[in-house]
């Protein structure tokens, strides 16, 4: 194996009203606002060493999945001996760049499992 899973680093749910949604998370689970991105209008919320990201929902009233992807953090993170690794089981990931997550800002890259799910591994934040 050419990485080791160190944790969950962030789940983002697709929610039907942002504003709701983080009242919830904030008042009943105790979780922090870290970081709004409001070209998105993403949430990203401490949970623990992990974050909850909330995500306003494509289509609110569709019902239906409400995962927009899961992220594990890994280490390490070596972009080409991981994109080979995915490669090599017929998966083909996501060119490796950089994205906000629970410990800051770091390399990614994402693919699908089998049932279209949406995994992004995670590397070590850089120094900002």
């Amino acid at each position: 194996m050419t990485f080791t899973i160190k944790m969950i680093d962030h789940v983002v749910l697709y929610v039907s009203n942002m504003e709701q949604s983080r009242h919830f998370y904030e008042k009943v689970l105790g979780c922090k606002l870290v970081r709004h991105n409001t070209n998105l209008n993403l949430m990203h919320m401490s949970a623990g060493a992990s974050m909850i990201d909330l995500l306003p929902a494509p289509d609110p009233d569709a019902g239906g999945a409400n995962v927009d992807h899961v992220a594990l953090q890994i280490e390490p993170f070596e972009a080409e001996t991981l994109l080979a690794h995915l490669r090599s089981h017929g998966v083909e990931p996501t060119e490796p760049r950089d994205r906000f997550g629970a410990g800051g800002t770091g390399p990614s890259l994402t693919f699908e499992d089998p049932d279209g799910n949406t995994i992004e591994l995670k590397g070590p934040a850089l120094i900002e």
